[in-house]
């Protein structure tokens, strides 16, 4: 009986492992993390956490710091309808146009392709439960939000963007 006991306890430890493993945060997959030690390798202006919190506004520093996201319709360019570009909150590198906005009905800031292709990085991001493509600013690793392939054309793609990662400038 004892041995039948042990075995169903080994079971239920293996199942209970592999539930828990299948059901939490992916790894991150050599992913490297904004803020730290090892991100400057990955990417050049990247920065410690402290730095950033003397730079950033407070809702900045939790959006592209922290991976934040801020409330749909109640942030500064939902319905941001002028002439300009937008950069980055942190170093303030163009990254996307007023051109390539869109109305998207989500609350918050959709362009449908960056400027520069190359001043952005998309990664995975398994955070809350489900696998999305996070765009991060590819000199810091700094978080602007995620893109979906639900845009319109030409691209079909959708950069979500959080409007505290931004700055706009507008057009003169």
């Amino acid at each position: 009986m004892k041995i039948r006991q042990k075995k169903f306890c080994t079971l239920l430890a293996v199942l209970l492992i592999t539930v828990l493993n299948a059901c939490s945060q992916a790894p991150a997959g050599g992913k490297v993390v904004a803020g730290s030690s090892e991100d400057v390798k990955k990417f050049p202006d990247a920065k410690p956490n402290a730095y950033w919190k003397t730079i950033l506004s407070p809702d900045a520093y939790y959006i592209m710091v922290e991976k934040g996201t801020e409330p749909p319709f109640h942030n500064p360019y939902w319905n941001n309808h002028e002439k300009g570009i937008y950069v980055s909150a942190a170093t303030g590198k163009p990254l996307f146009s007023s051109d390539a906005k869109f109305e998207s009905g989500t609350g918050w800031p959709s362009f449908f392709k960056p400027i520069d292709p190359k001043a952005i990085m998309i990664v995975k991001d398994y955070s809350d439960g489900m696998v999305r493509d996070e765009v991060v600013e590819r000199s810091t690793g700094l978080h602007l939000g995620h893109v979906f392939d639900d845009g319109p054309a030409p691209t079909g793609q959708r950069y979500c963007l959080d409007s505290y990662a931004l700055k706009f400038v507008k057009a003169k």
